[in-house]
């Protein structure tokens, strides 16, 4: 007991040294939000022609037909008073994505007049407005310490698996890469936030810990998926507002990326508005067999976007009361994680139980590769628990995963507790450490 007490006050002395977000001045380097004047104009790529490696950063070197694109941007720009900011090639959907911006209305009143035209243009395939999307976090994390990750008996469950040869998109805020339980997780790392420089933060720290932070390297937290490699996307940039803000075109360069780098799993630890552009990205990853998780915003029924996507699996912290329908339940309350600088911290809130399936996911892929995301989904709904929480609030709410029983359902075999006629020969070997 004296020895659990010690380890508790450590975290917690740990976690005090974290300042919290809300108190930092904001950063007036900070990327701004999108203006209220600035649209996103989408013309049609050609079909590709040769797949990039993995350097491969948002452009087709060789594409003869860019120089057109921007020659047709330029000329509707001029026809319709705008002035063309930026632009990324999107080739998993097929566009090629430019930011324009309304130079004769500042005040953004004319937008939607301004895309209602715009979409009746035959060069145009949409245009749209940028939304905006933040980091569903839960709140003050320096509460009590109460490890999440022994809920789901993490030691037994790597014992089957670790997710070793899964590749996971974090796109979230920057990520710490030379924090000492992230060294050597991390494939790669891109910023998709062109107006404010690469930063590790704390959100999308936290997140790529709960995932992938290394095993048995005496300090710190073991992730769900320890053998699992990380993309680093740094879509959303941190102020002292939300935890993580992001927009339309910054996620959709960062999912674009992932898609052409063959991930398994891309995992969202964020919420929005529903979004043409990130819809049509959504659907090209589930078509290419990619899972996809989301982060429930429990202040929307639905659960929010990107979590109520067909397709999408959907995820809420385990002591949210009310949860959307369909959407699964995992650890998000004073969960232990990696921030940047070395520390570590408690973390609340639905984007830290999303970051927990995204792990337990590759856990699965490492069992059974190229699982369709859909199977993924029923070996997930396959050890759901019902909860009191959960039926208080009404039939069809979330359920909280029993991970041992959904690791079974994908090793064919028992992993935690076995019935007595089970023999040590029918579990698995454990994994080299």
């Amino acid at each position: 007991m004296r020895r659990l007490l010690a380890c508790l006050l450590a975290l917690c002395a740990f976690a005090c040294a974290v300042p919290r977000a809300s108190a930092d001045p904001p950063d007036p380097h900070a990327a701004p939000a999108p203006a209220a004047h600035q649209v996103l104009v989408m013309l049609r790529m050609p079909s590709p022609h040769f797949r990039p490696d993995g350097a491969y950063g948002g452009g087709y070197t060789d594409d003869s037909t860019r120089a057109a694109r921007r020659r047709v941007a330029r000329e509707l720009a001029a026809a319709y008073g705008l002035r063309v900011v930026d632009d990324w090639p999107m080739p998993a959907i097929g566009i090629d994505c430019f930011v324009m911006e309304d130079t004769q209305n500042k005040d953004g009143g004319q937008v939607e007049r301004l895309l209602d035209t715009l979409a009746h243009d035959p060069r145009v395939a949409w245009a749209q407005a940028i939304q905006e999307y933040r980091g569903l976090d839960g709140g003050d994390p320096l509460l009590p310490v109460q490890p999440a990750a022994q809920l789901w008996q993490l030691t037994t469950l790597h014992h089957a698996s670790t997710g070793r040869g899964v590749t996971v998109a974090v796109v979230d805020s920057g990520v710490d890469a030379n924090h000492p339980d992230l060294a050597g997780q991390i494939k790669l790392r891109r910023n998709f936030v062109d107006a404010y420089p690469d930063a590790a933060e704390a959100h999308g720290t936290a997140v790529a810990g709960i995932i992938a932070a290394r095993e048995g390297n005496g300090q710190g937290i073991a992730g769900i998926a320890p053998g699992a490699k990380l993309l680093a996307l740094r879509a959303c940039w941190e102020t002292a507002g939300p935890p993580a803000r992001c927009n339309s075109f910054t996620l959709g360069k960062a999912i674009n990326f992932a898609l052409m780098n063959d991930v398994g799993i891309i995992n969202m630890s964020l919420g929005g508005p529903k979004d043409r552009l990130l819809q049509a990205l959504l659907d090209a990853a589930l078509s290419r067999g990619v899972a996809l998780v989301g982060a429930a915003d429990p202040a929307q029924p639905d659960g929010g976007f990107p979590a109520s996507h067909p397709g999408v699996i959907a995820v809420a912290s385990d002591t949210q009361r009310a949860a959307p329908p369909g959407s699964l339940r995992a650890p998000g309350t004073d969960v232990p994680t990696s921030l940047p600088g070395a520390r570590y911290g408690l973390v609340s809130g639905s984007s830290y139980a999303a970051a927990h399936v995204a792990g337990l996911a590759a856990l699965i892929l490492e069992l059974r590769p190229g699982t369709a995301p859909a199977r993924l989904r029923a070996d997930l709904d396959g050890g759901v628990r019902i909860f009191p929480a959960a039926l208080a609030s009404g039939p069809g709410q979330a359920g909280s995963i029993n991970a041992c029983a959904a690791i079974a359902r994908a090793a064919g075999a028992c992993v935690c507790l076995c019935p007595s006629t089970t023999t040590t020969a029918s579990l698995p070997p454990p994994r080299p450490r």
